[in-house]
C-alpha cells in the first residue's frame, strides 16, 4: 500500500484498502477524552460496589491518571498497528532517526493528513517534533487561552501513545510527553530509554 494519496476511483480492486471520512475521525477524537472520563468513574463505582447513583467521585488527580492510562493505552495500540501494517513493506529501518522520520513523514500523514512541521534532535535519544497547526486543536475554541491551555492537554495522551506505540513497534522503547503553548500548535518530546547492561 502506498502512502501517497489513491488518485479517483480509489482502486476498489484492494481487498485491505479501507477509508475513513476524516470528519468521523475528527469526531472520533473529540469524544475520546470525555469517555475515558465516564469509564474511569464507571470502573471506580464498580469497584466501590456502588450503583450508577453512587456520590463517591475521584480527586482529580486519581481521575486524571485513570484518563491518562487509557487513552495513552488506546494511542499505544493504535501506533503499534499501524506501524505493523505500514511499514511492512519497507526494507528494515537502519537508526533510530530513519524511524522517526518515518514517524515524522510517513505515520503522522497517515494519521493526521499533514507532515510535522520541525524536528529536532540532540543526537543523544531526545527528539522534539513540532506541529504548529494540529488538527484536533485546529476546531478547538475556549473562552479565555488560559482555559484552552488547560484543558487541551488530555486530548494530547492519545497521540502520545501513538508515537510510543509505533516506536515500540520498530523497536524503540521510549518516553513521549506532548505539551502546547498555543493553540493550534503542538509540541512532542521523545526520549529514548537506552537498555540497561
Amino acid at each position: 500500500m502506498s502512502f501517497e494519496t489513491p488518485l479517483p476511483p480509489y482502486n476498489a480492486s484492494d481487498p485491505h484498502a479501507t477509508f475513513l471520512n476524516s470528519s468521523c475521525f475528527d469526531l472520533l477524537l473529540i469524544e475520546m477524552v470525555p469517555l475515558a472520563h465516564r469509564l474511569a468513574q464507571q470502573l471506580l463505582d464498580e469497584r466501590s460496589g456502588t450503583g450508577s447513583g453512587s456520590a463517591q467521585v475521584m480527586d482529580e488527580e486519581e481521575q486524571r491518571e485513570a484518563v491518562f492510562r487509557r487513552l495513552d493505552a488506546l494511542g499505544y495500540r493504535v501506533g503499534q498497528g499501524l506501524v505493523e501494517r505500514f511499514s511492512r513493506d519497507r526494507p528494515r529501518f537502519t537508526d533510530t532517526l530513519d524511524m522517526i522520520k518515518f514517524l515524522c513523514k510517513d505515520l503522522w500523514t497517515l494519521v493526521f493528513k499533514k507532515q510535522i512541521d520541525n524536528l529536532k534532535t540532540n543526537h543523544r535519544g531526545v527528539y522534539v517534533l513540532t506541529d504548529n497547526t494540529f488538527r484536533p486543536f485546529a476546531r478547538m475554541s475556549m473562552t479565555s487561552p488560559s482555559e484552552a491551555l488547560a484543558r487541551v492537554q488530555p486530548f494530547l495522551w492519545f497521540p502520545c501513545g501513538v508515537i510510543r506505540g509505533a516506536l515500540a513497534s520498530m523497536g524503540i522503547n521510549a518516553t513521549v510527553q506532548a505539551e502546547t503553548a498555543e493553540l493550534p500548535g503542538a509540541t512532542f518530546q521523545i526520549k529514548t530509554v537506552t537498555a540497561k547492561s
